[in-house]
């Protein structure tokens, strides 16, 4: 098992060492997924957020000026109807953290079942929840859930977030207990994170149980407090990936579109470094607009762009892992 010493050098490699590090990250790939990428479905469903996050334009404090918007169960089943015709089994939906999501979500989730004959994984991105509420989610049918930590660093988490660290592990913890399949990860870039933190991120998320390890440079996004920070540096984020992959196989670990809003063909190279798993995004241009992430001008993977990127990288288009006849067995 990788130390936290062999991360740290490897979040410093550049040059033919990042090179050679990429390709023991495919490998190792490889040696679990083939040449498999997991493609999922997201649709972004709601804007208002009730934490106040430095680095995100949906922040509470900007409620009141952010055009708001939240949608209702219907609207789900029908985003789902889209995602199913395009052949895509993972349904995934994002929205900011707000207690009104629970209901709808949960009340969609056994229609979009039906819809796909039970062939589908059902993955959330809603922020923390009560732990009844999770339970509620996970009667209803969701079989996966994403809440990144964004950092292990507890006092940069709470600098950062307005939160503490702890709160977050406490949900991540219920929803590994309740049987979802969980990612985490973090934001590389975050001012005063440091190399060591970032390997701490990856261990985190395999003391924690996770299933999924993501990792996305910082975007300065407009209207934040931190609109004037630098941004994350893509070689470091590339080379978290690649350590996430060597440090556990196993784990679904996504190529982010931040990459390319930070760096022009980023996103590529995020699966040269080991990443197996590409989110297309079906939200409508007029949500899509208003899902202020990283401001309006972010970089938004549409289905087309996605099909291109994998053909030119000679890697297949999959389903769910998690779910349905081609589940593989090497998850905990």
């Amino acid at each position: 098992m990788l130390d936290q010493r062999d991360l740290i050098e490897m979040l410093k490699l550049r040059g033919n060492e990042q090179e050679q590090l990429f390709e023991q990250a495919r490998k190792a790939r490889e040696s679990v997924f083939g040449n498999r990428v997991v493609v999922r479905g997201v649709t972004e469903i709601g804007n208002a957020c009730r934490v106040n996050c430095e680095f995100c334009p949906m922040r509470r404090e900007n409620t009141r000026m952010n055009d708001r918007f939240l949608a209702e169960s219907d609207d789900l089943v029908e985003a789902a109807q889209s995602i199913k015709e395009s052949g895509i089994n993972v349904v995934f939906f994002q929205a900011g953290e707000v207690p009104q999501t629970t209901k709808m979500v949960g009340e969609a989730i056994p229609r979009i079942r039906a819809l796909y004959s039970d062939d589908v994984e059902i993955l959330l991105n809603l922020g923390n929840k009560t732990r009844s509420e999770l339970e509620y989610l996970r009667e209803q049918g969701a079989d996966s859930y994403i809440l990144k930590h964004e950092t292990s660093d507890p006092e940069l988490n709470a600098r950062m977030r307005h939160e503490s660290l702890v709160s977050r592990l406490k949900c991540m913890s219920d929803l590994v207990e309740l049987g979802f399949k969980v990612g985490t990860g973090g934001i590389v870039g975050l001012p005063g994170d440091s190399l060591e933190s970032i390997a701490n991120d990856i261990m985190l998320a395999y003391e924690m149980g996770a299933h999924m390890c993501s990792f996305s440079p910082f975007v300065p996004a407009p209207n934040t407090p931190m609109s004037h920070v630098p941004p994350g540096d893509v070689d470091t984020t590339l080379n978290a990936i690649a350590a996430t992959r060597l440090f556990n196989p196993e784990w679904l670990v996504p190529s982010v579109s931040a990459l390319a809003k930070n760096k022009e063909g980023g996103q590529r190279r995020g699966f040269e470094a080991g990443a197996n798993v590409l989110t297309i995004n079906f939200t409508g241009e007029r949500n899509s607009e208003r899902y202020l992430i990283y401001g309006k001008n972010r970089f938004v993977v549409r289905r087309d762009y996605g099909t291109r990127l994998l053909d030119d990288l000679g890697l297949k288009a999959g389903p769910s892992v998690f779910v349905g006849s081609q589940a593989l067995p090497v998850f905990r």
